[in-house]
């Protein structure tokens, strides 16, 4: 039986996952903004803090790994709020436990996105997100648009994850990402029904290789794995669960 820490758990995705671990007989602790063993809001400094010394309190012995599973979809308002809570708070979570996972050489697992490679790697969002300079990648963000604002922050923290593997494997950390395709979750239901952007993401769903879209199980059933001993030498990989979509668009990248 292993102990983990989880934002995001009250619905959707993270909802799932976190019923498979207890399932397996793991003992899970939560964060999120309404419900949760912690309550917190991530997308400030005070709430990524709360979560910390509360999932300390929780597991002072270590943790079997983190997941940072709270996300925020491309029609949140302000668009600035996708940015804190989709890269900045997961780094801060991370960073912030990161003592913690050491004790027992446990694993964090990034929710990335297919979006991801959307957005190009030089994108100043991107860049400002990288850097560390939360207002200054606010503040561009807002004169942009909203997926941008989520596909730049998933680019951002899987580009974070990779370059950040040796480090913390050395203290015996395994991370690895999660890059989901369109999944059924109260999110992206917002997104499907939103006069901008829900015709093209229906539209997108329908293009799916494999047809339709993900539920939440097939993306948890994958997490999983990643989080269990059976996965003990995965380490710095993305790994796509989007049905084929990922391959359809880029076919010569892997």
């Amino acid at each position: 039986m292993g102990i983990y820490a989880l934002t995001g758990g009250a619905t959707g995705i993270g909802a799932e996952l976190k019923r498979q671990l207890i399932e397996r007989g793991d003992e899970v602790i939560t964060v999120d903004i309404k419900e949760g063993d912690i309550v917190a809001d991530l997308s400030t400094d005070a709430g990524r803090q709360a979560a910390i010394d509360g999932i300390s309190a929780r597991a002072p012995d270590g943790l079997d790994g983190f997941i940072p599973c709270a996300g925020l979809p491309p029609v949140a308002k302000p668009v600035s709020l996708i940015a804190r809570v989709n890269y900045f708070a997961v780094i801060a979570t991370v960073e912030g436990l990161r003592d913690l996972l050491a004790k027992k050489r446990g694993a964090v697992l990034i929710v990335s996105s297919n979006s991801a490679p959307m957005v190009p790697a030089d994108d100043p969002y991107v860049q400002d997100c990288l850097s560390g300079d939360e207002q200054k990648a606010c503040a561009g963000i807002e004169e942009r648009d909203g997926q941008t604002a989520y596909a730049g922050s998933k680019r951002a923290v899987t580009m974070w994850m990779r370059r950040h593997v040796v480090p913390y494997a050395a203290q015996g950390i395994r991370m690895n990402a999660v890059a989901p395709g369109i999944t059924m979750t109260p999110l992206s239901e917002q997104v499907m029904e939103d006069e901008q952007l829900g015709a093209a993401m229906k539209q997108f769903g329908e293009m799916v290789p494999l047809g339709g879209v993900a539920q939440p199980p097939q993306i948890a059933n994958v997490m999983s794995f990643l989080l269990s001993p059976a996965a003990d030498f995965v380490c710095g990989s993305v790994f796509f669960v989007d049905g084929g979509s990922d391959a359809m668009l880029r076919n010569d990248e892997f």
